[in-house]
Parts: structure tokens; C-alpha cells; sequence
């Protein structure tokens, strides 16, 4: 019986994650189509919305608003969601830097105004459970030293990459509470570019231009698949001896057509289980192979008094990113597979930066033009 109930939960665990391998996709797909960013380069941070969401929907006293948000994670129900957060966080947000893995760190905050009552059992769930600073404050008549405090809280969690995510005026008197997350990733490739291959050539953008760009070359096999349409390649950080129950890979999604994006996107956020049905399994011999360095800075409001800003840097070493999540309430709201394969990544493509064992996706964007740097 209790090797049943075992296999039971890991199924239901293997079935919680897949949902939110789906609701990456569909929030990358809301996140372009509703912003100005659909020909731009973004980046945000699925499993940091996630983990925001899922404090907020635990710890809420407004029914409604909890079924919204289970609603928007796709869960049956709490449990489901605390679940994965527990996987998350315990398994695929665990610092892997002291046996030469990932440098990882996470930290979850609470702010609610001082003069509101607030359940004792919801505040021992955000500090034990979640491991959440909790601070009371003084909204009411300081909130725009409180909007700085937390502006603190956030460049100390990301290593200062993230500075200013609550600009002026968007924390008011009228503000009730605030749910943070903040995410920080540093990792370095399992087999680094040599810096003495870069060079720079052209990027088409989807206006039918080009523009210079330092494009990193390897003469390495590399993990990729082409499909019909497009490929994909998998580009693995460097595992800590004490990883072995998780590898983080970079994905890089190439349209085959070079104003081949948005048909790509539409196609990964309408298929369900597209992440796990097209990941390259084996190395491959490549042709020409060329990634463009870039560093990019995306910051949006989604949903209404929902806050992200994410980063993203890559180069001949690795990748460093980081994300922070916000979400406050006012008093007024509640195929053929070639020998040799190209991957010549010079025109618009997607991509992704995922746990491969769980399947969690850290990081998502794409990139239309990488000589745009913050």
C-alpha cells in the first residue's frame, strides 16, 4: 500500500509539473501579444511568477481571488500548487555553486500595511513554508520609503542587476500588501566558447534589416534536432558534483524562415507538451554554428498590479540572469535528421533556460535584435 500511495503522489507530481511547463508557454504567448514587445527582445522568469502566485494564493482570504490565481497555474487546488513549489524550491532553486554547479538564489517577500489585521497561521505559512521575509509597514504615510526598501530588498537579491523595479508612484498610500519573489541564476557552460572564434556578421531582423552583432562559433558537436519548420539546440551549464538529480540547459529555437517567429511562437504556446516532445537527445556534427552574445533588460505589468523585471547576459562563459515578480492590491482591488546540422542563430529566435530532470522553466524570451544591450 505505501509503495502505491508512493508511485501515486510521483505521478501526481510528474502531472503538476507538465501544467506548468504548458503555462510558461501560454504566458510567453500573453506576454507578446499583449505588450509592445512582439517584434523586441524580452525575457522574464516563469518560475518566479509562479512562486508569486502561489505564496499570494495561499495565504488570501479573498476565495475569489484564490481560484483566479489556481485558475491562471492551471491547479486543482492548493495542494497541487504547494506541491510544486516544494519541488521547486527544495530540488531545482537549490545554490549548486559550492561543488561547481549553478550559482542559484531565491528569496520571497512579504510587505503589508501595519494597520491591517493578518491571520498568525497565513504568517507562519509565509515564514516557515514559503521562507518568506515578513514586514509590517507603514503604507498609509511612508509609502514611497517603503517603494524604496523594497527597491533595496530586490538589488540585494539579484547580485544588483536589478535596480528600480517599483518606479515612482506605483506604490501608494492606498497600497494593502506586496508578495515578491526574487530569482538569481549565474551558470557556466558544460564546454565553454573559445572567445578567440567570436566574430561579428550580420543579424537580420524582421523588418527585412541587419545589424552587426559578435556571434560566439564552436566546432564542438552540439545537442540538435531540426523538425519541420525549425530547430532547436541544447546547450548544458556545468553540473556540480552534487547535482545528480538535476541538469539546467539553455534552449535556443531557431525558425528555419528568418521572419519565422511569431509562427514558431504560436505553435509552442498551442501544443500541449511541446517542451518535452522537441528536446535534442544526442550530439550531433554541425555545419556552421553560430549564437549571438547578447544582454537584454525586459521589465511589464501582467496581469493588472503584477510587476516583472528580468535580465539576461550571455557570452563565451555562461549565462547570468535574474528576475524579480510583484504582486501588490490596493484598497480599491482585489523528423529528417541530417548528419551534419546548421545552427546559424542570425535572425529572430526563442528561448528558454530550463531544469531538465523536472522540466521547470527558469527563464523564457527572444530575441529579435541582441545588438540592443541594456
Amino acid at each position: 500500500m505505501g509503495e502505491s500511495m508512493r508511485k501515486q503522489t510521483e505521478i501526481d507530481l510528474g502531472e503538476a509539473m507538465k501544467k506548468q511547463k504548458d503555462v510558461a508557454m501560454f504566458l510567453a504567448g500573453k506576454l507578446i501579444n499583449t505588450t509592445k514587445s512582439r517584434n523586441s527582445n524580452l525575457v522574464f522568469s516563469p518560475a518566479s511568477i509562479n512562486t508569486v502566485v502561489t505564496m499570494a494564493a495561499a495565504t488570501s482570504g479573498d476565495k475569489r481571488l484564490r481560484s483566479s490565481l489556481l485558475s491562471l497555474l492551471r491547479s486543482s487546488s492548493m495542494d497541487e500548487l504547494n506541491t510544486v513549489f516544494r519541488e521547486i524550491t527544495s530540488v531545482v532553486l537549490a545554490d549548486g555553486s559550492a561543488s561547481g554547479g549553478p550559482k542559484i538564489a531565491v528569496a520571497n517577500g512579504f510587505w503589508i500595511e501595519q494597520s491591517l489585521p493578518f491571520s498568525p497561521a497565513y504568517k507562519d505559512l509565509l515564514v516557515n513554508f514559503f521562507k518568506s521575509d515578513f514586514r509590517q509597514v507603514n503604507f498609509r504615510s511612508k509609502a514611497e520609503q517603503v517603494r524604496k526598501e523594497v527597491n533595496k530588498w530586490v538589488s540585494d537579491h539579484t547580485n544588483g542587476l536589478i535596480k528600480d523595479v517599483l518606479t515612482s508612484g506605483s506604490v501608494t498610500n492606498l497600497t494593502n500588501w506586496i508578495y515578491g519573489n526574487a530569482l538569481y541564476f549565474k551558470g557556466a557552460w558544460e564546454n565553454e566558447f573559445d572567445k578567440s572564434l567570436t566574430v561579428e556578421t550580420n543579424f537580420h531582423l524582421l523588418n527585412g534589416e541587419s545589424v552587426s552583432t559578435p556571434f560566439m562559433r564552436s566546432y564542438e558537436s552540439q545537442f540538435i534536432k531540426a523538425y519541420d519548420g525549425f530547430k532547436v539546440l541544447k546547450l548544458p551549464y556545468r553540473q556540480g558534483r552534487d547535482d545528480t538529480n538535476r541538469q539546467f540547459s539553455m534552449y535556443f529555437y531557431l525558425p528555419d524562415e528568418k521572419d519565422g517567429l511569431n509562427n514558431l511562437l504560436q505553435r509552442m504556446t498551442s501544443t500541449g507538451g511541446f517542451l518535452d516532445s522537441h528536446i535534442p537527445k544526442d550530439r550531433e556534427e554541425v555545419g556552421a554554428f553560430r549564437i549571438p552574445k547578447f544582454k537584454i533588460e525586459f521589465g511589464f505589468e501582467f496581469p493588472k498590479s503584477s510587476y516583472q523585471k528580468a535580465l539576461i547576459e550571455i557570452d563565451e562563459e555562461g549565462t547570468e540572469a535574474a528576475a524579480v515578480t510583484f504582486l501588490a492590491a490596493t484598497c480599491t482591488s482585489s523528423a529528417y535528421e541530417p548528419e551534419r546540422i546548421d545552427f546559424v542563430a542570425d535572425h529572430p529566435f526563442i528561448f528558454l533556460i530550463r531544469e531538465d530532470i523536472t522540466g521547470t522553466v527558469l527563464f523564457a524570451g527572444q530575441i529579435c535584435d541582441p545588438s540592443k544591450s541594456v
